[in-house]
């Protein structure tokens, strides 16, 4: 009975997980004669089809990548529209767009503003490109769904509990609408990955016990304020400082690594234990360091830790430990003596077999989400990426409070980041550039 479950459990999560990734879920699943769970179809590029017109939303530097990469994905695809809040960064995608593909978007399809992601909407296209800030993306799906747009969303999908809740529940009308959604949290599309965390579903490692998730590396960019800046302009150029736009980097960047262990693990944590600090960021009112515990209902526990400061050792590993053995997810399994038992066969240069060829998984989401609506079978991943931005926040709150934090409260969180109303100028109610400090002042003897 005991193996019976295992393997059904095995099977629930291979096709929740591993379905998400390929045109449909109903191309993965478990071999019939082997009973192995089997990788579903990844194509290198989307078959050809009706012209679809894309909108970005958002016009920075993974913006403009996003925008190629959709270009990438197959032929009769065509970015139409673009919007932002700054001139400065809309006239330099438009450029990038120009000179590296050939692409001309016209200057009525040009927005500019606060409201200009309603008017890509509205501008006559099938789908949009949302890579706003993350604070920004619950009001943008939840406008993209009620126009009955498909989507691709970067990740993370909400800064806060209260917008990642909405995400949710316009995921939910999308899917009931028909409409496609596609996350950009890469991992789960990517080759060397899923098939390692293909074998660990067929028991290769045995039961997964525990987890050891790592993304050390150095500070990112930050913007000094000049002196005709608004508080709102600064923040915003200044966005992957700022908490209510970018939820810290355990949220905005370190949620890929999160989510490889969440895939792996198959479910959501009941509670978070985390710490964390600030030495050398440089502006804004985050951390630099997270080290985050999660605990499960079965007692299980997983270690999950990210630093973003210069001139230290470095590294990203998302270790996977099972029974029988362990898993680096990005392509190598060991015995429990540190012996290697498998090794993914990455293709050497020249190779013209491409079986294990591995697709630049920043297209091949744009593959997954353009085969799947001309084919006319939905997609939908939200859910993972909505799990797996809580989980994040739940370490981020942790942290930044010194409390545990359960699965529970961040469901039932009223918490909100960012004013109100967007406009430049003040921003109302102000939030100070204030880095939080856990815990009580220690009183002299």
């Amino acid at each position: 009975m005991e193996n019976q479950e295992k393997s059904s459990r095995r099977k629930f999560i291979a096709v929740a997980t591993l379905g998400a990734a390929g045109v449909v879920a109903a191309c993965s699943g478990t071999d019939s004669q082997t009973n192995e769970t089997k990788l579903p179809p990844l194509p290198f590029k989307a078959p050809d089809g009706k012209v679809l017109k894309a909108g970005l939303i958002g016009c920075g530097g993974r913006g403009t990548g996003a925008a190629m990469n959709f270009i990438d994905a197959g032929p009769n695809l065509q970015i139409v529209a673009l919007g932002d809040v700054f001139q400065d960064k809309l006239s330099t995608c438009r450029e990038v767009l120009k000179a590296k593909r050939g692409i001309e978007v016209a200057d009525e399809k040009c927005f500019i503003g606060f409201d200009a992601y309603q008017k890509v909407i509205d501008s006559g296209v099938d789908l949009v490109l949302l890579c706003t800030p993350p604070h920004f993306r619950p009001a943008h799906v939840e406008a993209a769904v009620n126009a009955s747009k498909h989507i691709f969303m970067e990740k993370p999908i909400a800064t806060d509990p209260v917008g990642a809740r909405s995400v949710r529940i316009s995921a939910k009308k999308a899917e009931q609408m028909g409409l496609c959604m596609v996350s950009g949290t890469i991992r789960r599309v990517q080759k060397d990955y899923m098939e390692t965390h293909r074998r660990v579903l067929n028991g290769e490692i045995g039961e997964i016990v525990s987890a050891h998730i790592i993304r050390n590396g150095g500070s990112l960019w930050y913007r000094q304020r000049k002196p005709e800046w608004t508080d709102m302009e600064y923040m915003l150029r200044n966005w992957v400082n700022f908490c209510w736009l970018s939820g810290d980097h355990i949220v905005e960047q370190f949620i890929h690594e999160v989510d490889v262990m969440n895939w792996y693990v198959g479910k959501n944590p009941i509670k978070a234990s985390g710490w964390g600090g600030r030495q050398r960021r440089v502006t804004g009112d985050q951390y630099d360091f997270f080290s985050i515990e999660y605990q499960y209902d079965n007692g299980m526990r997983t270690h999950c830790a990210a630093r973003q400061i210069n001139g230290c050792s470095n590294l990203k590993k998302e270790i996977i430990i099972g029974t029988k053995g362990i898993a680096h997810a990005d392509g190598t399994l060991f015995d429990l003596k540190g012996n290697v038992t498998w090794k993914y066969p990455f293709p050497k240069e020249g190779d013209t077999d491409e079986t294990w060829k591995i697709n630049d998984p920043y297209i091949q989401e744009h593959v997954n989400l353009v085969s799947a609506i001309r084919s006319g079978k939905v997609i939908n991943d939200a859910e993972a990426q909505i799990n797996s931005t809580l989980i994040t926040m739940m370490g981020r709150i942790s942290a930044y409070t010194g409390k545990d934090v359960t699965w529970d409260e961040m469901l039932n969180s009223d918490l909100h980041l960012g004013p109100k109303t967007y406009a430049f100028g003040p921003v109302v109610p102000a939030i100070p550039e204030v880095i939080p400090v856990i815990g009580t002042e220690t009183k002299p003897a």
